[in-house]
């Protein structure tokens, strides 16, 4: 039996980096993982989407429709647009902050007025701030690690000092307090 995870944003938010750290804490726990990443338009603020997928064995990265346990959105409009990825018991946990994607940008979209609202009558959804949070630690780009720690509260399985010692392994050496701080206030939002 394997568990998946979807991180999507827009480019330039960090999901890269988001899916890198969820895949070191699960390596280190002995899960086998799988990543894979969708670079898409991510450099021009295009949607981007990261799939990790964990277990006993794991054969492929890829997360069907129906299949994702979370969805990790950092805009919530990205979350809106992978929902039908996720299980029917399945949550997703969403950054509040609106940060238009490309399709809003250009007039392809219209932002809807109460995105959250939307998405929480169509499944479970822990909505957070990130941005305030982020502001709140020291730097708006601590976003995907706020958001980490939120989702770090539903995977038990994973102690704290695991979630730690990744950012300290992965983060570079200049943003690594910024970011477990960042972490740490998602965790306890």
């Amino acid at each position: 039996m394997s568990n998946s995870i979807m991180i999507v944003g827009v480019g330039g938010q960090g999901t890269l980096l988001a899916s890198r750290l969820i895949g070191h804490v699960l390596i280190e726990k002995g899960f086998d993982v799988k990543l894979s990443e969708v670079h898409g338009m991510s450099q021009r603020g295009g949607s981007v989407v990261t799939y990790v997928k964990y277990g006993d064995k794991v054969f492929s990265p890829i997360v069907g429709e129906g299949e994702a346990d979370f969805i990790l959105s950092f805009e919530a409009i990205e979350g809106a647009r992978y929902l039908k990825m996720l299980k029917k018991d399945g949550l997703l946990i969403t950054n509040t902050a609106q940060i238009y994607p490309i399709t809003v940008i250009t007039g392809q979209q219209e932002y809807p007025t109460e995105p959250i609202d939307a998405l929480k009558d169509k499944c479970r959804v822990a909505d957070v701030d990130a941005l305030k949070l982020a502001r709140a630690c020291g730097s708006d780009k601590a976003q995907n690690t706020v958001l980490l720690g939120v989702l770090s509260r539903y995977m038990p399985e994973i102690a704290l000092e695991s979630w730690l010692s990744a950012i300290e392994q992965l983060v570079k050496p200049k943003f690594v307090e910024l970011n477990k701080k960042a972490f740490l206030e998602g965790r306890n939002a």
